[in-house]
């Protein structure tokens, strides 16, 4: 029984146009590429975004605007770092809520509670193992409002009808008067986005190859890694930042867990990522598609990038 992973291997190597899910990117070792990437000077998200968590938090929860205990829903919590700022001052003001950060993995949840734990001994936690939607479909039952939480834009990744099923999902689940918090990166100077993406030490370079090397790890392929470079390109009229990983040349490479040989051309791309960058107006379109108004938009000092808080009406 093939895995996902070599199920969604096969299809985007074999496609027309080669891509694979930017959701690969991120085993073990890919993950500490990416730590590496968010504490790079040109990689301006994450500090934003924690800037916009840690000095806005009173206003965040001002507009809220909940009179009585909820729950602070966050999917894909990771290591909580942005989130501590919002936590720590709801703590602080004897707020009366649960944090229930929602992941597939009980290992992450346990490591981010143990950590919370140590450092906000006030804080309730509920941690989610499981599915985004059959946990908040299951909270859904309950009067308790709700803040849903989706950080570190991650919307960006998703293609313009995706990322409409995935809010349209959101909104289904939520309850009237429920908000989501939703990180978006702003449309800027294009040099500031293309610095953040393409940087000179190369180290989204390296994140993007170690790709090859997790297919050559689980699935037995023999990717040669010097005959694969990374480009990537901002376009400033769509907002879309595309990665992709080039061959170098005409080759054959072997997977021999899966028995499959794919070709790839001189100069044929793998298209690996999507960022998506917006406009106030872009995101203020998609909300209203997606059934929800705006409360307001929390950006950081240079207007890099937006918490936008939504309500479902």
């Amino acid at each position: 029984m093939n895995t996902t992973f070599e199920k969604d291997v096969i299809a985007g190597l074999t496609a027309p146009e080669k891509q694979l899910s930017s959701k690969y990117l991120y085993d073990a070792n890919g993950s500490r590429i990416f730590q590496e990437i968010m504490n790079m000077p040109d990689y301006y998200l994450t500090n934003s975004e924690f800037e916009i968590l840690a000095l806005q938090a009173k206003q965040i929860v001002e507009a809220c605007g909940f009179n009585k205990p909820f729950n602070i829903v966050e999917l894909g919590a990771g290591d909580g770092f942005k989130t501590f700022k919002l936590l720590e001052h709801l703590v602080a003001e004897n707020v009366a809520f649960n944090y229930m950060p929602i992941d597939i993995s009980k290992d992450a949840l346990d490591m981010l509670s143990k950590s919370l734990s140590n450092r906000l001994p006030g804080l309730s936690i509920k941690p989610q193992v499981g599915d985004y939607f059959e946990i908040l479909a299951e909270m859904s039952e309950t009067a308790t409002p709700s803040l849903l939480l989706f950080l570190g834009s991650n919307i960006g990744n998703y293609l313009k009808e995706d990322a409409l099923d995935l809010l349209k999902l959101f909104n289904s689940t939520m309850k009237t008067g429920d908000k989501l918090l939703i990180g978006m990166d702003l449309k800027k100077n294009p040099i500031t986005i293309k610095n953040a993406y393409d940087d000179k030490d190369g180290i989204t370079k390296r994140f993007n190859i170690n790709l090859l090397i997790r297919m050559n790890r689980e699935l037995e392929a023999d990717f040669k890694l010097d005959d694969f470079d990374f480009y990537c390109y901002y376009n400033p009229e769509t907002g879309r930042v595309k990665s992709y990983l080039v061959s170098l040349k005409q080759q054959s490479v072997l997977f021999k867990k899966l028995n499959k040989t794919i070709h790839f051309k001189q100069n044929e791309l793998i298209w690996t990522e999507l960022s998506k960058k917006y406009s106030l107006p872009e995101i203020e379109k998609l909300a209203a598609i997606s059934g929800f108004e705006i409360k307001e938009h929390f950006l950081d000092c240079k207007h890099f990038f937006t918490d936008s808080l939504w309500e479902k009406p």
